[in-house]
């Protein structure tokens, strides 16, 4: 499903500095083209001011349609126009580039991410994922950790994108499945049970790029 005329985007913009990419910014489709989607200039709501954005700028969008689902997908810009406002032109993205976000239905990738994790004791370790998605995660840690089904975790998980900045995602995860291995490690399934929306795209946006990286191969 694509985004039509005058439905807003919400929009984040990739950058190195971690506090510039987890801003929201708000915008608005003023028209749509073969191959490019036409918005106003994007504005950070909580300041009131408007984001400038430069060619090749990497961005990160989701847009919400009928019965509160959204739909994200990455994007970049391509140029822009002058008309009345100013407008830029991001890539069109493809319909089956766009995930619809619906409860058990997030993307899924097989990653092996650094993760942080403090347990309800204040004990922390850092571990590495198995895979990731939108709805949750599963890693593997070292075994004296004795974690059990029901616990809640404070995570912080780094990701790593292709044009090479890294981002940390902070979210709580509870525990819905514990597996012992003959390693003597232990695999962890957990789903997110706190986590704001910015946090999620940021893993969303990841899990898109990997996907691509597949597909390609």
């Amino acid at each position: 499903m694509l985004p039509s005329v005058n439905q807003v985007l919400y929009l984040q913009v990739a950058s190195p500095d971690e506090t510039e990419a987890r801003i929201e910014y708000k915008s608005r489709i003023a028209d749509i083209g073969e191959r490019e989607v036409l918005m106003e200039i994007p504005l950070n709501e909580a300041t009131g001011r408007y984001k400038k954005l430069y060619l090749g700028d990497e961005l990160s969008a989701f847009f919400v349609a009928e019965g509160g689902v959204k739909h994200y997908f990455n994007s970049h810009v391509i140029g822009f126009r002058e008309d009345v406002v100013r407008l830029i032109a991001i890539h069109k993205p493809d319909p089956d580039q766009i995930t619809k976000i619906q409860r058990r239905s997030f993307l899924r990738v097989g990653a092996e991410l650094e993760i942080a994790v403090r347990m309800a004791e204040g004990i922390k370790f850092v571990a590495h994922t198995d895979d990731v998605g939108g709805g949750g995660i599963s890693f593997l840690c070292d075994g004296k950790w004795k974690l059990k089904f029901g616990d809640v975790l404070d995570c912080w998980l780094l990701i790593p994108y292709k044009n090479g900045s890294l981002e940390h995602a902070n979210f709580k995860a509870e525990v819905v499945r514990v597996k012992e291995l003959e390693s003597g490690r232990t695999q962890l399934m957990c789903k997110f049970s706190a986590i704001s929306d910015g946090e999620r795209q940021k893993i969303i946006r990841f899990c898109f790029e990997r996907q691509l990286e597949l597909r390609k191969r």
